[in-house]
């Protein structure tokens, strides 16, 4: 079995900003590296302070910090960025990896941060809805990652043992956390990002999800 991690995983969080590269223009890349850090921030700022709101509530409040930074005023610009967020692109290499895992028998789900709305769109707009046995958020334990109880709710709902499966994300913190909490955690570290310091290293370190399929034997 195979557990991915949503976005920067599966689906590329660039994509939006890069939709609108012509009216964005030298500001896409700072709006998308602002974008993704204050979501990201937002998530483990509200777990810490109890204050949960759904991730589409987060991307939305995090876009409007990245505005504010770049002085961007133009709400049907913020509109449109929001509406390609739920409908981001996969990586490329996603759908012919998940199609490889599935004709081999193998189970695949992501566990994501991602509100359930949020989920279905991007993995219905990539095309892969069929190829994930299950999506899992968040939302049902109302905390995200990497506070401990995400990473329950794999085991809850297959009824498996660590060892029964492979975790997989491109944020290293992420990989990190789920090896600490004991899966078997490989890093997809698509940027070349130095090693965390954190606990417990991930089990592997691959540069795209395309090292996959040798890693649990299936052949070219």
């Amino acid at each position: 079995m195979c557990v991915f991690d949503a976005y920067g995983t599966l689906f590329d969080c660039a994509a939006a900003a890069a939709h609108f590269r012509r009216r964005l223009g030298a500001r896409t890349e700072p709006l998308t590296e602002i974008w993704r850090q204050k979501q990201l921030q937002y998530t483990w700022l509200r777990s810490l302070m109890g204050r949960h709101i759904d991730f589409w509530h987060v991307t939305q409040d995090a876009l409007d910090f990245a505005f504010d930074a770049l002085k961007l005023k133009n709400e049907s610009l913020k509109a449109g960025l929001l509406d390609v967020y739920t409908r981001l692109d996969a990586f490329p290499e996603v759908k012919t990896v998940l199609t490889k895992l599935k004709a081999a028998g193998f189970q695949t789900a992501i566990l994501s941060n991602g509100s359930p709305m949020m989920l279905r769109a991007a993995a219905g707009s990539a095309g892969i809805e069929s190829l994930i046995d299950d999506v899992i958020s968040v939302e049902e334990v109302a905390i995200y990652k990497p506070y401990p109880s995400v990473y329950q709710l794999v085991l809850s709902r297959f009824s498996v043992e660590p060892r029964e499966f492979v975790y997989l994300s491109s944020n290293g913190w992420d990989a990190y956390a789920a090896k600490a909490f004991g899966f078997r955690a490989i890093w997809v570290n698509r940027t070349r990002a130095p090693a965390e310091r954190l606990p417990q290293a991930p089990d592997l370190v691959v540069r795209s999800l395309r090292d996959l399929p040798p890693l649990v034997g299936i052949r070219a």
